[in-house]
This record gives structure tokens, sequence and C-alpha cells, in this order.
């Protein structure tokens, strides 16, 4: 089990002040662009969880709120996440120095390594924390693995196992529901790449997918509408299906991509399951 210096802990405000200062004079402008950018990050803690008493527990720096959920997963309580969940798209915030300084009290940086701040994350969090990368995904297989990882490093190994069957119990349910509301349906889905996974969940097999690194460009637009696509999985964090719909004249289904502030994850199941029913079985 991972030991965490009360020490360290004492001494963490001073290190996030000096950090401040120190990235305040390297900084730019632009990392107060607008008032959508200068949200306040979130922070989840053991009180909030219905939990009493001193939490014992790694402090967590999270990127994003889908990788916080993550963290929650593996058991974590103390978490605190980088960029609002309230953006469009939380990997293209463009972090204060004060949101970086709070690397300097933080037992471990969690990040997905797509975020355009990733680096300045990573430098930020020093020789102090350990920083770990994590594919955030949805379905439990796809994230078993890091989280009982996550949970050997932390020592909660117990709470996230029983937190985590009970996910994957509610995200099973979620989606034998869906593909019994679409049963005998099979239409032509293409899908933005990161909410791919979501035709899985409903049964189906995505035809073609868009918008993996770059804007699609009109050749691919084109290979897109060549497959006839009856419905088009649009990711609403990171849209960029819209050439696409107008060209194929196909339904446009939006998909949630990230938490809100709770970091629950089955939240996000819960609004993207009704809405591909609703979509795709007219319920």
């Amino acid at each position: 089990m991972t030991q965490y210096s009360p020490t360290r802990r004492l001494l963490g405000a001073a290190f996030a002040a000096l950090a401040i200062v120190s990235l305040s004079a390297c900084g730019s402008d632009d990392t107060e662009k607008s008032a959508d950018t200068s949200a306040d990050t979130t922070t989840t803690t053991a009180a909030e969880h219905g939990e009493h008493g001193e939490h014992e527990g790694p402090h967590v720096l999270a990127s994003t709120s889908w990788v916080g959920a993550i963290a929650k997963l593996a058991g974590a309580h103390d978490v605190t996440v980088v960029a609002p969940s309230n953006l469009q798209h939380p990997p293209d915030y463009d972090p204060k120095p004060s949101d970086l300084a709070k690397a300097a009290d933080a037992d471990f940086v969690l990040l997905a390594g797509f975020e355009g701040f990733a680096t300045r994350l990573k430098e930020a969090a020093g020789s102090d924390a350990e920083v770990i990368t994590v594919e955030p995904a949805y379905a439990p297989d796809k994230i078993e693995a890091q989280v009982q990882e996550l949970a050997a490093k932390w020592g909660t190994e117990e709470h996230s196992a029983e937190h985590f069957e009970e996910y994957r119990a509610a995200y099973e349910k979620a989606s034998e529901a869906t593909k019994s509301a679409i049963a005998g349906a099979t239409p032509v889905v293409v899908a933005q790449a990161y909410v791919a996974e979501w035709a899985v969940f409903a049964g189906l097999t995505p035809a073609g997918v868009y918008g993996e690194m770059n804007m699609p460009t009109p050749d691919d637009v084109a290979k897109l509408v060549a497959l006839k696509p009856a419905f088009v999985f649009e990711n609403s964090h990171m849209p960029m299906g819209a050439d696409l719909v107008s060209a194929s004249g196909a339904t446009k289904v939006e998909l949630v991509n990230f938490p809100g502030d709770d970091l629950d994850m089955m939240k996000v199941i819960e609004t993207n399951q009704a809405t591909i029913t609703k979509a795709l079985a007219g319920k």
C-alpha cells in the first residue's frame, strides 16, 4: 500500500503558493480568455460521498471529470478536477496558474494524455506527484484493469471492487434494456470516434467512425455518406458531424461524453441510454 507523507501535505499549501508565483511569471494572458474557462474546478471529498471522519487515501488531481470519474471508481474520494465539466470540450481548457499549482499538493496526477494542457500539467507536478495516464471509457471491460491497478496503488481494493461491481451491473442492465428497446432494428450507424462505444452498448456495430484526431475532411464525409447511414452518433462535447449529417440526411443522435461535477458515470449512461432509445426506437 502506498504511504502518504503528512509532512508533504502540511507543506503542500506553501508549495502551491510558490508554484502560483512561478507559473504566473512564465504564463501568458491567454490563460484567462473567457468566462467559461475561468469556471471553478471540481473537488469531491469523502463527506460528499456520505462518509464521516478523517479520510485516508490519496489526493488525486484529475485533468477532466471523465478521468476523475475513473479515479472515483478506483476508490479515491479526495479528487480535484482541473477542467470545469461545464465546458463543451474540457480537454481544450486553458488552465490558470492556480489550476496547475494544485499539482504541488497532489499525491497522484491522472490524465488521458490527449488534453491540450497535458504537458503543462505533467511539468507542474514536478517530481513529487506520480503522473498516471488512463484511457477513459464507459464499458466496464475497457476500464476494469485500470481501475484495479489504481486501487492497488491506493490501497482501496475492497472499496473499489464493491463499487465497480455495482457499476458493472448497472451498465449491463442499461445496455440490455437498450438492446431490447430497439430489438429487430439494424440501422446503419456512423459515429464520432469517442462515442462509438455507445453503438456497441446498444448492440450495434458502427459502420464507420470520424473525427478521431481532426475534423472530417470532405473526402472523409463522402466515404461515410456512401455507407448510407440512418443515424450519426455525434459527440456533444466534441461536435464534428454537421457536414456529415447534412450530406447524408441521417438523424443526429447527440451523446454525452463527460460526467458532471459529481463524477457519476452512471448518469452519463442513463442519459445516453434515453437518447439512443428515443432516437432508434421512438420511445
